[in-house]
């Protein structure tokens, strides 16, 4: 399976969303698994030099993932996802916040919506995640901090996962 290895973002500034598809060389149901299985999103969801925690996962409709990343300096940030919908092997959707060390949310920062979508391609499997903000300002926060870039930074450490 060859694909390009390219996290490709699209923005749409008046509905507040972003748009990111990826594909990865390999099988819908491995792909799948490395989103939503706590070991298999420790090795790969933060970008390095950091690290990706997981404290309790409860993959199901009305459950949670409650994780913290890690800094070289042993710095921790700390978030999580509260699942709204389910599909095995298709899709999922949540709300994404960051938090505290016991969950509360930080409404410092703008809590987002994740769609996310799972198919077999002729390549391997395509994801296409589409985030949605309360407002542009709070879009514009997070593309600020870095989040296309430590995205596919992680998208990397998922390429280098699925090869193993």
């Amino acid at each position: 399976m060859l694909v390009t290895n390219e996290t490709i973002y699209t923005t749409d500034k008046s509905n507040k969303k972003i748009k990111v598809t990826r594909e990865f060389a390999a099988t819908l149901k491995q792909v799948w698994r490395a989103w939503t299985e706590a070991q298999l999103l420790d090795q790969w969801w933060a970008p390095k030099p950091w690290k990706a925690q997981t404290k309790s996962m409860d993959f199901r409709e009305g459950g949670r993932w409650m994780y913290y990343m890690e800094g070289p300096d042993g710095s921790r940030h700390y978030c999580r996802a509260d699942y709204e919908t389910i599909v095995p092997n298709k899709s999922y959707t949540g709300l994404d916040a960051f938090c505290d060390e016991n969950g509360n949310i930080d409404n410092s920062f703008p809590r987002m919506h994740w769609s996310g979508v799972f198919t077999e391609s002729g390549k391997g499997t395509k994801v296409e995640i589409v985030i949605t903000f309360p407002s542009l300002e709070d879009m514009e926060k997070i593309i600020e901090m870095g989040f296309r870039e430590g995205f596919a930074a992680a998208h990397t450490n998922l390429d280098e996962l699925l090869a193993k």
